[in-house]
């Protein structure tokens, strides 16, 4: 496929500087950007791309003065998202039933659903129209997977679970498995029953490896439009709010209420039972171990304001050197007091 850089600026509502009819085939980084090819660039990258072999940048409407023809656009990185899906043809997919797939007994198909070799649906499971199942998917008894959801190979949708619509599970992510719950009695753990399910809403996407625990009771829920990378664990009971992004290796405890719009950096963990506001940031490997109002930006263990764990961080630093003239300090005392 090729568009002129005039076509291109009318698809992502930007200005054109520099040659408009420049033909572009496609779209990628600085680094391996040739001639026929379009970039994008930011602070601070604007700088490297200026002495780049793209045909043509994509850079923000406050930047002026570049060396090669460029398209203007108030988000760059939005605009640039919209060229990836339109220079990369689409997979082809082979819409309807494998042979070597298993549907069970009162299975609900909708229109124009693929299931691959090797997908099982199970008893009174249904899956909506346009959804896609890759080779060793598994939709338990009853579970329900919405319209055009993707599914890739070895992802788990236990029963009696809810994927919304246009949902992405990436693989060996496990949507319903059971919630950690025991009693322990005499040195001995039993286990309680876990007859809650999992809610994913829609515009939900899980990265690989991921695991979201069935509610002990009720359902764990993942909100409208979250995003959650490799790796992360989310257990029993908790309620994820809508658009929040949470990065990999992230762990949250059960019964935990998250409101909307919150980002978690890599790593960050927190205790059960607490709430956490909205519209807010934890950097990484925060350890939240109680309530957080909406709007914060923390960071540490225990999570602090950001501002607050960065004096911290820099004084600790300068630990030793304050120990050794502690010392110091104390000889002096311990001589003058012996002068006495």
């Amino acid at each position: 496929m090729k568009k002129t850089l005039r076509e291109i600026a009318e698809l992502v509502g930007g200005r054109v500087a520099g040659d408009s009819s420049i033909e572009i085939s496609g779209a990628t980084n600085i680094v391996d950007a040739g001639k026929h090819d379009l970039t994008f660039a930011v602070d601070p990258h604007i700088e490297e791309a200026a002495g780049c072999s793209a045909g043509a940048v994509l850079l923000p409407d406050t930047v002026s003065d570049f060396p090669l023809p460029a398209i203007y656009v108030q988000e760059p990185r939005v605009a640039f998202a919209k060229l990836l899906e339109l220079f990369t043809p689409p997979l082809q997919m082979h819409e309807g039933v494998s042979s070597q797939a298993y549907v069970g007994k009162n299975v609900k198909l909708g229109e124009h659903v693929t299931l691959m070799p090797f997908a099982v649906v199970d008893d009174y499971a249904e899956i909506g129209a346009h959804a896609i199942l890759y080779p060793h998917t598994y939709v338990g008894q009853y579970a329900i997977i919405g319209e055009a959801s993707i599914l890739y190979s070895n992802v788990t949708v236990r029963e009696r679970c809810q994927v919304g619509r246009r949902v992405i599970i990436h693989s060996s992510t496990v949507v319903g498995a059971d919630g950690f719950g025991f009693t322990t009695q005499d040195g001995i753990h039993t286990k309680v029953p876990q007859v809650g399910n999992v809610v994913l809403e829609d515009d939900v996407e899980l990265g690989a490896h991921v695991g979201i625990d069935r509610a002990t009771t009720g359902s764990t829920v993942i909100g409208h439009g979250t995003k959650i990378d490799n790796l992360v664990h989310i257990g029993h009971n908790c309620h994820v709010g809508a658009h929040n992004l949470i990065v990999a290796q992230t762990g949250i405890s059960g019964s935990t209420v998250v409101g909307d719009n919150v980002t978690f950096g890599g790593q960050v963990g927190t205790v059960g039972h607490i709430h956490i506001g909205g519209h807010s940031v934890f950097a990484a490997r925060s350890g939240l171990t109680n309530d957080t109002p909406e709007g914060v930006f923390y960071a540490g263990f225990p999570a602090r304001p950001h501002q607050e764990w960065l004096r911290m961080e820099a004084v600790l630093k300068h630990l030793p050197e304050l120990s050794r003239r502690i010392r110091q300090l104390e000889k002096k005392l311990e001589q003058y007091e012996g002068r006495k």
